[in-house]
């Protein structure tokens, strides 16, 4: 089975191809999001340099939030898109799950972060080590509340995404040497994680006008509307 992979759910443009056996190709722009701009040369680039064509794809993969409200968008609409043209099918994956299963066999608290802004981070927790375990389910918090949950665990807590390069001097200042932080490559969004996922769970393999986007909370025109409802 050939699997194709996206994940625009942050500043990290990803797409990748993988099949049974291996990896086949992966293409990585962590630079400005401009994914509108971006995703389909680098795809185009990607299956070129690979010497496969779209039309050998079995499913259509994506990260399907939560992250950037636009960005989740882009990779979403990629993936439906290719897939409505050829007939295939679609495999929605969490962008929290897909990260931290790049950190899988850390023997402890895997725990992705996003910024969400506001002082909140999108986040779940899972347990590493032979098996990665979800813990929670995927939603927005404050970091304080996150950071005060995990101050009552006893284990060491692997942090990773986005969320890292904001706040972990925060993070040190609060769970000090608790705190561990993933290498740098594993602390991106990578395609290859989506389609991995996507590969070891085909019974969830979807058509492809049921793949939609999981914002876990709503956009802030959504939150402004609604308050601008209650004070009518």
């Amino acid at each position: 089975m050939l699997i194709f992979g996206i994940d625009t759910c942050s500043q990290v443009a990803t797409a990748a191809l993988m099949d049974d056996t291996k990896l086949i190709a992966q293409t990585v722009i962590n630079h400005d999001r401009t994914h509108s701009q971006k995703m389909m040369p680098q795809i185009e680039t990607m299956f070129h340099q690979a010497e496969r064509d779209v039309t050998e794809v079995d499913c259509f993969a994506a990260a399907v939030g939560p992250g950037s409200f636009t960005g989740v968008r882009i990779g979403v609409a990629t993936a439906k898109a290719m897939a409505q043209a050829l007939n295939k099918p679609c495999c929605g994956v969490s962008t929290l799950h897909a990260l931290a299963f790049n950190n899988g066999l850390f023997s402890g608290i895997v725990c992705p972060i996003l910024d969400a802004r506001r002082n909140q981070v999108y986040n779940a927790l899972f347990h590493g080590g032979k098996e990665l375990r979800r813990l929670c389910e995927d939603r927005a918090l404050a970091l304080e509340d996150l950071l005060t949950e995990l101050s009552a665990q006893p284990e060491q807590v692997l942090f990773c995404g986005d969320g890292t390069l904001v706040f972990r001097q925060r993070i040190l200042e609060v769970l000090g040497e608790k705190a561990q932080f993933a290498p740098r490559m594993q602390n991106l969004n990578l395609a290859a994680a989506v389609a991995e996922l996507a590969l070891d769970k085909q019974a969830e393999h979807i058509p492809c006008g049921e793949l939609v986007p999981q914002y876990v909370r709503l956009s802030q025109a959504e939150r402004e509307r609604l308050e601008q409802g209650g004070q009518q």
